[in-house]
């Protein structure tokens, strides 16, 4: 393991959790199947504009839903709606989570650094279990700023009371491995293609 990381910030979409493919996310193949919810008319409803409120904590997502359900005629609860999301939607990555579970043994502090209201940012932790993995989830929900906004890596980085040169982000944006980066983090841009360098990356 290299010496010059102290923190392995992880994020989690994408990284840790595996259910985005060619830019989709994969949880919702089934969705209107499921729940009989056109996928074209629940993006467009739910990740609108507003829904930055929602990842940086400022609005309930159950609120957010509720409100578009109401709106486009959908007599479903958004609780329940909610509850089929996160559990399609957690598709934990075998290799990555492999490294992370192989990295408890070395002298490296992991974190998940992810965009996530809050309650999927329990859900994270509780249901999925990686709150048992990791030394703490930084969430867009709690933090109350989501990436690429500098305040969310300097959040990280003042609660952990580590210089940011000592902590590498793995990140599948190119955008926030950039910003990071030019904070002072070390970066590692997780793609298809540079998945299977991470190791020789991290020199394990």
């Amino acid at each position: 393991m290299r010496s010059d990381i102290s923190v392995i910030a992880w994020d989690f979409d994408g990284v840790l959790n595996r259910n985005v493919v060619d830019g989709r996310f994969i949880w919702a193949d089934t969705l209107e199947s499921d729940l009989g919810i056109a996928l074209d008319a629940f993006e467009r409803g739910v990740f609108d504009a507003s829904f930055l409120q929602v990842i940086s904590g400022k609005r309930d997502i159950k609120t957010h839903l509720q409100d578009w359900l109401d709106r486009s005629g959908y007599h479903l609860d958004a609780g329940d709606l909610l509850d089929y999301w996160f559990a399609k939607d957690d598709l934990r990555d075998p290799f990555t989570c492999s490294l992370l579970e192989h990295l408890t043994s070395h002298d490296v502090v992991q974190v998940i650094a992810t965009n996530n209201e809050d309650r999927r940012s329990s859900y994270i932790e509780h249901q999925s279990g990686f709150g048992s993995l990791v030394s703490q989830i930084f969430s867009s929900g709690r933090i109350k700023s989501a990436k690429p906004d500098t305040a969310f890596f300097v959040h990280v980085s003042d609660t952990l009371k580590v210089a940011p040169s000592e902590i590498l982000l793995i990140d599948d944006s190119a955008t926030n491995v950039r910003v990071a980066k030019a904070l002072g983090w070390k970066g590692f841009h997780f793609t298809e293609e540079t998945r299977l360098e991470l190791a020789s990356f991290l020199e394990l």
